[in-house]
């Protein structure tokens, strides 16, 4: 299976990637860990199906430092004791942030309290436009049919120049 469309040969698409890349980078450079980033990015990806940036942010959190285990206990996070209570805060919000049409109430009250504990406002901050942004770029490839395994580390860090 080819891909749709190509998002980086089409002049509205590249101009759109670009600013989506900016939004990007505020994030990358907020104080949220790298490893959270990571962590988040590739839940969010796993629920929507988007095998493009599961394989991304797998190899990034990779070659970031982040251990196989808790690269392959991201789907079961809840049943792993591998994540921090930070962390698992952070993969809550991710989940429910993610699955906003399978439940009624959103994010749910007991989440965002937990977030609240343990990030400050440019954390949680961060993270709310993580997962946003995640989210986004998840719908933008599986609708493009951007397929995963031909990703490599730092592949896109000129888009953010």
């Amino acid at each position: 299976m080819d891909a749709r469309f190509d998002l980086f040969g089409n002049e509205v698409a590249a101009r759109f990637a670009k600013r989506f890349a900016a939004a990007g980078l505020l994030v990358q450079q907020s104080p949220l860990p790298k490893s959270t980033q990571e962590l988040v990015s590739l839940r969010a990806s796993q629920i929507n199906g988007c095998g493009h940036c599961v394989d991304m942010h797998t190899k990034e959190a990779a070659a970031a430092g982040e251990s196989a285990v808790r690269l392959h206990l991201v789907a079961a996070w809840r049943e792993s004791t591998v994540f921090t209570e930070a962390e698992r805060a952070a993969l809550a919000l991710a989940e429910e942030g993610t699955r906003l049409a399978d439940a009624h109430h959103g994010v749910s009250d007991e989440t965002w309290a937990q977030v609240r504990e343990h990030y400050d406002d440019d954390r949680t901050a961060a993270l709310v436009c993580l997962v946003a942004l995640i989210n986004a770029a998840n719908r933008l490839a599986v609708i493009t049919r951007q397929r995963g395994g031909s990703y490599a580390p730092g592949m896109f860090a000129a888009v953010f120049d």
